[in-house]
């Protein structure tokens, strides 16, 4: 614990500075910066609270053996064995609570996502499973908290989505539910089956964090957009003016297009706003891609492609392939109890992290 002791004091320092710096009358008038050193503060605050309370249980550890060694009654000395019994798990509890805390943070973790659902293999059954899935998150963020909106859909006549886009908005949003990319496999058996057998389909999930101005800035020489006719169900055209619009991004192919809303101008934004986070993905994804295999998260790459988990229906199943959990409460996980599944999923990463922290 001695390097780690040493990163801590820095930190309590730097918090100190921090206090002090957030009560200066001249940084209270800079809005922007006051709040730059808030959020600074805020983040450091719990890593703080802990050292004091570990600084306070060892210092206790100290005194009490410290008192043993001394000529105590007995009483006295089952009383302070006792404290010593109850201050030691305490001490390594708290031990590890800290290292968690210093572990690199990523600096995505408090920003809202955008959550495309895509349905994959399976044709119809593929498609409302995806919706199944978009249910089962919208109940999730509920359960937390958070604000959903839909950003674009494309649905199918049996009730499904060919894809859905959302944005979650919230606190810890993209920590929570960063896991969540990647092939997701239901298997059961289809109402239109009339013999009863279970067939397997497939829906994917991206998760991408909301792209700020200051996290990317895309030069308009690199985007390409056109302008057509927002049309519906069967190619009929909804309105007469061009207000859907299409946005690519040359550099990197990628295309956003939207017609959702009314007039060419929300449109604009709304795909402005996909584009960016779609591009900023993209960037973070190749540089992740730089690791090495071993240095990845014990979780997986977060490749679309990746199949990661399993909705066995018949037997009320969820299996995560990443980190081997399975649990028997399929009805709670669709209806959104999705907690006691992205708890493991953060562990299993804190626990690789630990590890790589050992081995560097």
């Amino acid at each position: 614990m001695d390097e780690i002791f040493e990163k801590l004091q820095s930190v309590v320092d730097r918090y100190d500075e921090l206090n002090e710096l957030i009560s200066d009358p001249e940084v209270i008038a800079d809005t922007k910066r006051f709040m730059e050193l808030s959020k600074e503060e805020g983040s450091l605050r719990e890593v703080v609270a802990a050292y004091n309370k570990y600084k306070d249980v060892v210092s206790q550890l100290e005194d009490d053996k410290a008192m043993l060694a001394e000529k105590l009654d007995d009483d006295m000395n089952e009383m302070v064995k006792s404290e010593i019994g109850e201050l030691e798990p305490q001490k390594a509890e708290l031990e590890e609570q800290i290292k968690i805390m210093l572990l690199p943070k990523d600096p995505n973790d408090d920003k809202n996502i955008i959550m495309e659902i895509h349905g994959a293999a399976g044709g119809d059954e593929g498609s409302l499973f995806a919706a199944d899935l978009y249910n089962m998150y919208i109940r999730y963020a509920e359960s937390q908290g958070w604000k959903t909106s839909i950003i674009d859909e494309s649905d199918t006549e049996v009730g499904g989505f060919k894809e859905i886009a959302i944005m979650i908005q919230g606190e810890n949003v993209y920590s929570k539910l960063k896991f969540e990319n990647g092939a997701h496999r239901v298997q059961r058996v289809p109402s239109t089956e009339s013999a009863g057998r279970i067939h397997t389909s497939t829906a994917t999930v991206g998760v991408m964090p909301e792209a700020e101005d200051v996290d990317i800035d895309i030069d308009p020489k690199d985007i390409k957009t056109d302008v057509y006719r927002a049309s519906g169900a069967g190619g009929q055209h909804v309105n007469k003016t061009s207000s859907a619009v299409r946005m690519t991004h040359l550099p990197t192919g990628i295309v956003v297009a939207m017609q959702d809303e009314r007039s060419q101008q929300q449109n604009r934004a709304k795909a402005m706003q996909v584009l960016k986070s779609r591009v900023y993905d993209y960037y973070q994804q190749q540089e992740e891609d730089k690791y090495d295999a071993e240095r990845k998260s014990a979780v997986g790459t977060g490749d679309r492609s990746e199949r990661i988990r399993t909705y066995n229906y018949p037997q009320n199943r969820v299996t995560d392939h990443r980190i081997g959990l399975t649990v028997n409460k399929l009805d709670k996980v669709m209806n959104g109890d999705l907690e006691d599944i992205i708890d493991a999923l953060i562990l299993s990463d804190q626990t690789a992290k630990l590890e790589q922290l050992k081995n560097d």
